[in-house]
């Protein structure tokens, strides 16, 4: 069961997805904001949908520490390259998952945790991208995309466990600490 408070936490992340902006929340004030890019095909949380997960998630990992910052990542692991121009050049359709990644896990049982449903199964992250030139536009497959130095510095401001809120509007109430 889920416990909800009207009190935001000490730190917490907003992906606001009607405004394509990553906030790195203290209570209701944004401490760091980013462009973004959410799902070009809205919001939804049904596996297979390329949708982006709404309500409360968490990091469950932290992915890519010490690695370059145009580290390419396949699967969660380094490939050993590193992104340029010129490889992506003969690559132009593939999406870059690049230097880090915070990997998602839905809290809301039903919602976004569970079943098809399930935001840690659909393999949802905050990563960092090579396509910086949409950014404030959705058009990932379901992922959260920043651009690679704007990852960096988010990546070095979160630890596992921090709560994150996805949807067009604010939260209405928040997850009670130690109570998800």
């Amino acid at each position: 069961m889920l416990y909800f408070s009207a009190d935001p936490p000490g730190q917490w992340l907003w992906v606001d997805v009607s405004r394509q902006r990553l906030g790195v929340m203290a209570g209701w004030e944004a401490a760091l904001t980013f462009p973004i890019s959410t799902a070009a095909n809205g919001l939804g949380e049904t596996q297979g949908s390329g949708c982006t997960p709404r309500g409360w998630h968490t990091v469950r990992a932290r992915i890519g520490e010490g690695l370059p910052g145009n580290a390419i990542l396949r699967g969660r692991r380094w490939t050993g390259e590193c992104y340029t121009p010129a490889l992506a050049a003969g690559q132009p359709a593939r999406d870059w998952i690049l230097g880090r990644i915070l990997w998602l896990s839905g809290l809301e049982p039903g919602r976004n945790r569970g079943g098809r449903v399930d935001t840690f199964r659909r393999y949802i992250y905050i990563h960092g991208t090579a396509d910086a030139s949409h950014l404030g536009t959705p058009v990932s497959a379901g992922c959260v995309r920043l651009a690679g130095d704007d990852m960096l510095t988010l990546f070095s401001q979160v630890a596992v466990g921090v709560p994150v809120f996805i949807d067009d509007e604010p939260p209405q109430s928040f997850l009670s600490p130690g109570r998800s």
